[in-house]
């Protein structure tokens, strides 16, 4: 089975945001990148799913700048067999729309079984990019995975535990399909020694929109970001101090008058 993986490379959840005065954006001169955390279950589904048939191949495929090179060695590292960086200028600030459309063309032009990837991005929220991919290639999807069986693949058909609410959903895909995948019962492995000194010294190609046969003029920008901020500080918590008997009636008159909760 030919797997592709599409990592998006996103801030660490430990990075203090800071907010640059010029541009009213967020400053990322000091953030800490690292694999979308939904994405490193995706990769783990992969390396899983290889496993169990005993055969295939696993590509990642990761769009934006020099850096996301090392989220594509972090996946080499922990076991996937080839990396890809899409960058182009012509792909700086597309919408979720046209990403879907640049990664479909780069995944088409890999050949595959199985796409996979997080079931959102935890920097936007915006979970859009894999139903776009999906679109483009013209396959069937299945969204929020964190299981799924394989006794079907010779049949060309994947099963797929899909989360609803409440409740677990059944549903059998037709390969080739799409799967985003939701955190399971599984976490991501650590990369091994080995494989990072592997890593390393593997070599990563880039891909431009002349490479991947993209048409500039059929990329859109149709979302924009005018500024971000940080939500208003809280204010201090208050400490009553004191007898039990004096203490529950203020407690009580300020849930009542102040925090209005009773």
């Amino acid at each position: 089975m030919n797997i592709i993986c599409c990592l998006k490379q996103v801030p660490s959840t430990e990075t203090k945001i800071r907010i640059n005065p010029q541009t009213g954006l967020v400053d990322t001169n000091e953030v800490e990148w690292v694999i979308n955390p939904y994405d490193e279950y995706a990769l783990e589904m992969a390396l899983r799913i290889r496993e169990t048939l005993g055969k295939g191949k696993i590509t990642v495929i990761s769009l934006g700048p020099e850096r996301v090179k090392m989220a594509l060695r972090t996946a080499l590292a922990m076991g996937v067999d080839e990396a890809v960086q899409l960058c182009d200028s012509e792909f700086e600030g597309l919408d979720g729309l046209s990403i879907g459309r640049v990664l479909a063309a780069a995944v088409k032009k890999l050949g595959f079984d199985l796409v996979l990837t997080g079931k959102q991005a935890i920097d936007d929220d915006l979970a859009w990019v894999p139903q776009s991919i999906a679109h483009f290639l013209n396959i069937p999807h299945c969204a929020v995975v964190p299981e799924v069986e394989l006794n079907r693949v010779d049949q060309g058909e994947l099963v797929c535990h899909r989360e609803i609410e409440g409740a677990t959903e059944i549903v059998e895909v037709k390969l080739p399909c799409l799967v985003t995948v939701q955190k399971g019962k599984f976490q991501p492995r650590y990369p091994t020694l080995k494989l990072m000194m592997a890593a390393k010294k593997k070599e990563i190609p880039v891909w431009d929109r002349n490479t991947l046969g993209v048409d500039p003029s059929q990329l859109t920008r149709r979302v924009e970001c005018i500024g971000h901020r940080l939500p208003p500080e809280r204010k201090p918590g208050k400490i009553l101090e004191g007898d039990v008997n004096q203490v529950v009636p203020e407690l009580v008159r300020l849930l009542r008058d102040e925090a209005k909760v009773v």
